[in-house]
């Protein structure tokens, strides 16, 4: 970046650090060595948990005891049985047979495809509601990631090709950004621990002092770190450093089908390598705010008709964005298919 296009972006980076931006190789402030050593970064992640702390208590009255009980101590929930049999096996047939318009992301090995839950999605079928707008699992959404407001709904398709020697960054243990954020997967199909499982460190989601200084020694390097990932914000941790913070062990989250997960994304975790060729499914919530606001609800629920809308509204804003630089989007439009074909990409 030249010296005549930085200045006037300087004030937007200085805004990025008060918000959700993470990364230290596009925000030079939030990578800067200095800043980082006189300590940014790690009061940035100390201030971000003890908000989601302070948010959770607010929110936590609509979980049940059990459930927060397993996500205090674990950083994940684990439900089975998630919807009525009958609305689950619907929504499965469905979504097996209806071709649907999707997006798909290849990422080495793995192509993760997306296909939004949006008002097109819901007229057609009426049982995704009792996913996207069941309050039992968006309020577990919201205590999980520590923030109010409402997730985002899709549904996702991971299949990995083993054939293709390329591997996929998501099979590195890794932290989603500098603070708590949740997903959700509804698996639609049973995942056993050779079908490329969700794979999470329980416990790893609580900021300890050796966690605090993990990241600390991260941020002095992080913008001129090698893999992208890693100098974006997600940062990267190899086995021998998840020793040094503590006693933890990654765990395959081996599910049936009809079981929802819900995890901290601030906890270690990772897509297990698989061996072999597989699909899986899932009904897929994704839930990032603002670390810093007190506010114990969201600004864009008091906007009418954009709930089910801002998958397809950020979509729409990101071909534009790639248009404009001469780029392909991230996520490619494969036109319609259904959740469980193969790869357009």
């Amino acid at each position: 970046m030249s010296r005549a296009v930085a200045w006037w972006r300087y004030p937007a980076f200085a805004l990025g650090i008060l918000g959700s931006e993470k990364s230290f190789r596009k925000n030079p402030l939030l990578g800067h060595p200095r800043l980082n050593e006189l300590g940014l970064h790690r009061e940035r992640v100390r201030l971000a948990a003890r908000m989601a702390d302070y948010r959770r208590s607010l929110l936590g009255m609509s979980v049940r005891a059990e459930e927060r009980a397993a996500f205090d101590r674990d950083g994940f929930v684990v439900r089975e049985n998630a919807l009525p049999q009958d609305v689950f096996q619907r929504i499965r047939d469905y979504l097996e047979n209806e071709p649907l318009p999707a997006r798909e992301m290849r990422q080495g090995q793995a192509v993760t495809r997306m296909t939004p839950i949006n008002p097109n999605a819901l007229e057609k079928l009426p049982d995704l509601a009792r996913f996207s707008r069941d309050p039992s699992i968006a309020g577990l959404i919201r205590y999980v990631g520590g923030v109010a407001g409402d997730p985002i709904y899709f549904v996702q398709t991971v299949i990995a090709e083993p054939a293709i020697k390329q591997a996929d960054p998501q099979t590195a243990l890794h932290a989603d950004t500098f603070h708590s954020t949740s997903k959700a997967w509804l698996f639609l199909q049973d995942v056993g621990p050779d079908d490329g499982p969700f794979v999470f460190v329980p416990g790893s989601h609580k900021l300890t002092e050796k966690r605090l200084e993990w990241e600390y020694r991260q941020s002095l390097l992080a913008n001129v770190d090698k893999r992208t990932h890693h100098a974006d914000g997600s940062f990267r941790i190899t086995p021998a450093e998840l020793l040094e913070l503590g006693d933890f062990t990654p765990q395959k989250v081996v599910v049936r089908a009809n079981t929802l997960v819900v995890a901290d994304t601030y906890a270690f975790h990772s897509r297990a390598v698989s061996d072999r060729h597989t699909v899986r499914v899932e009904l897929h919530a994704y839930h990032r705010a603002n670390p810093f606001t007190p506010l114990p609800f969201s600004l864009t629920g008091l906007v009418p008709g954009i709930r089910d809308r801002r998958l397809d509204l950020y979509l729409a804003f990101a071909d534009r964005k790639a248009k404009r630089a001469g780029r392909q989007p991230v996520w490619k439009d494969v036109g319609a298919c259904t959740a469980f074909s193969e790869p357009h990409i």
